[in-house]
């Protein structure tokens, strides 16, 4: 299979109501041929919705969807270009892999030696060859989801659509299959679009990350752009990591790793220091996380190295200053 590069998806005021209520607000959008894009957000906030309506399993209420030179927003969902990993996979229980893998030709009336020796072939692609004849009961949850793999590339689509592919996987293999998909997706050289609520998710795997909140984007960025530079509070909170403060009429953000924990209050000094209370302390590995109470701010954190906490250690209930350097400190926006 040769992957088309043909593959850029534009949203144009995408709408989708339910009734009296917005689920995705007149969104633009514009995801380069080839790219890997998370959706980010919350529940709630529209990032599936989106995702449905671009698959064709949701009708768009408002505005368009192009994929390459094609408007497909009313086209059927086997029509578009596109296909969709779910996050249960949703494999025939009564068929093998193999037949899982070939059924959409089934239905199109591909013939049966034609059809099984393409999910093979496809199969070998991505190394279960040696379980074609297994049913999903006998596949792990890493097996499993490269059969459903194999089952969405086997129409050859040009944008492949991944609605939280790895939330049903342990810490440690979501961790080795978040890996997989990214190799997969600069293997084959096709637009991967992927709906997560999980951060980390989506700065290890994204080339650009969408975040929404109430049906809107609030930002479109690299991971780095985003973790360095977020455009708003509420990206700055959902994000983590980050300490938002009001200081001199602006909100700002400051890395929870740029701030600076003193031991003795009165050891800073300046605008850029406050005076805080220790709320909890968390072992980290390399570093530990301590929580601060701090004047108008009850959520601060700072992320002190393991070997310079140890050194100068401090308990809950302990009277600390915080502070930050000027130039670490981000302005956002209104």
């Amino acid at each position: 299979m040769q992957p088309t590069r043909d593959s850029e998806l534009e949203l144009i005021k995408l709408t989708k109501r339910y009734g009296t209520t917005t689920a995705v607000d007149a969104i633009d959008l514009r995801i380069p041929s080839g790219s890997y894009c998370c959706l980010l957000g919350p529940s709630g906030c529209g990032k599936t919705s989106t995702l449905r309506m671009i698959a064709g399993h949701e009708e768009a209420s408002d505005g368009d969807i192009l994929l390459g030179n094609r408007n497909i927003t009313i086209l059927p969902a086997a029509e578009r270009g596109t296909a969709m990993m779910f996050q249960s996979y949703a494999l025939f229980p009564h068929l093998t892999a193999q037949e899982n893998v070939a059924f959409s030709l089934k239905v199109r009336g591909v013939a049966k030696p034609e059809r099984l020796k393409r999910a093979a072939d496809l199969l070998e692609r991505v190394a279960m060859s040696s379980y074609a004849q297994r049913k999903p009961a006998e596949l792990s949850g890493g097996q499993q989801q490269r059969v459903a793999l194999a089952r969405a590339l086997i129409t050859e689509p040009k944008v492949l659509l991944l609605d939280e592919p790895l939330s049903a996987l342990d810490p440690f293999l979501r961790i080795r299959m978040r890996a997989e998909l990214k190799r997969w997706q600069l293997e084959l050289g096709f637009t991967f679009v992927h709906v997560t609520h999980s951060q980390e998710e989506a700065m290890a795997l994204a080339d650009q990350v969408v975040v929404m909140n109430g049906g809107r984007i609030e930002q479109v960025a690299t991971p780095h752009e985003l973790f360095n530079a977020p455009a708003s509070e509420f990206v700055a909170r959902f994000m983590g990591g980050h300490n938002v403060l009001k200081r001199n009429d602006q909100t700002i953000a400051v890395r929870a790793d740029r701030m600076q924990l003193h031991k003795n209050t009165g050891s800073a000094t300046g605008a850029d220091a406050l005076n805080a209370t220790v709320r909890n302390i968390e072992y980290q590995g390399t570093y530990v996380l301590v929580s601060l109470g701090a004047e108008a701010h009850d959520d601060l954190s700072v992320m002190v190295q393991e070997s310079e906490f140890f050194t100068s250690p401090v308990e809950v209930g302990s009277a600390v200053q915080v502070s930050w350097r000027t130039a670490d400190a981000h302005r956002l926006q209104a």
